[in-house]
């Protein structure tokens, strides 16, 4: 089967188990008394949703190849840089600084990502922007709260740019017996680290009594054993679109899903420390962008560097 219709045949598979838990919503929505509604319910359903609108538009944009994956993840990157910079300090003395973030670092991490320059890719954004920007901010002259301006652009660099173009970074990977599939990396990545992601969500609230980080997120450890063993079963069972492997697909699944909760956590603490609940409003219900993306933020680069030093 040709790696198109491997990606349709994963397409159709997600739609029909999208389908599927959007029934089970449904049907647990009519179970409850009339004109009462279940927040855990909602929430399932919330994310059921906008897992329909991420589905599409990642099929799309793996059917159109390296180009497709790269502008998708780079207009991500945009909308997610844009939500974590308005929680930050900022001054008029970073204007600059973040003009050459949204308008230059960005697009050219994006760019040497599509021409598959791994040499620069890997290190443009941690030592050449995280140089370059504090050296604009500080010839403005204003040294007020300057570590803690500069900290928090470099940050948001790191997960919305930096950590992003590592999913469309997997098409660059060079593996035996593997070339012109590695597209299917991507599907792989996303699916069990996000199937774990909802299963955690739905088993932890419903089930778990443990919390991992109590006082910072929800999360318990009944739901994230949970989850990675869904990501488990699921890599287990997709080991045929990767070159790793049945055992390997197994621990990639693992290590992508526990690293992508790790994101989770981190992501809110920050949110505690801001005194908010979302990213932003960009999807109703649901939160923002990197409200959807933490997990993949995390694993991305995990998920890469594994694959690049074990299977290359």
């Amino acid at each position: 089967m040709s790696t198109t219709g491997e990606l349709i045949l994963l397409t159709l598979g997600a739609f029909g188990v999208l389908i599927v838990m959007t029934m089970i919503g449904d049907a647990a929505r009519l179970r409850m008394p009339q004109g009462r509604t279940s927040v855990m319910v909602e929430t399932y359903m919330t994310r059921v949703q906008s897992w329909w609108a991420m589905v599409i538009l990642l099929s799309l944009a793996l059917l159109l190849g390296m180009t497709g994956v790269s502008l998708l993840f780079a207009v991500a990157g945009f909308a997610a840089l844009r939500e974590f910079l308005t929680l930050t300090t900022k001054s008029r003395a970073d204007h600059w600084a973040l003009a050459l973030g949204f308008f230059v670092v960005l697009p050219l991490q994006f760019i040497f990502v599509g021409f598959g320059w791994a040499g620069l890719f890997t290190v443009f954004v941690p030592v050449y922007a995280f140089l370059l920007l504090p050296v604009i901010s500080a010839l403005r002259g204003n040294s007020d709260r300057f570590l803690m301006r500069v900290a928090e652009t470099q940050w948001g660099l790191m997960i919305a740019v930096y950590c992003l173009s590592h999913v469309p970074a997997l098409m660059t990977l060079n593996i035996d017996g593997y070339g012109g599939r590695e597209v299917l990396l991507i599907a792989f990545l996303v699916i069990v680290v996000q199937a774990g992601d909802l299963v955690d969500i739905y088993f932890g609230r419903r089930f778990g009594n443990r919390r991992i980080a109590p006082g910072i997120s929800p999360k318990t450890l009944e739901g994230a054993l949970a989850g990675i063993g869904t990501a488990v079963i699921l890599g287990a069972l997709l080991n045929w679109i990767t070159p790793f492997g049945l055992w390997g697909a197994v621990g990639m699944a693992a290590a992508a899903s526990a690293s992508g909760m790790a994101g989770n956590i981190v992501f809110a603490a920050i949110k505690r420390d801001r005194g908010v609940k979302d990213w932003s409003h960009l999807i109703p219900g649901q939160g923002g962008l990197i409200d959807q993306l933490d997990s993949v933020i995390f694993a991305a680069p995990i998920f890469y560097h594994l694959s690049h030093l074990i299977w290359t």
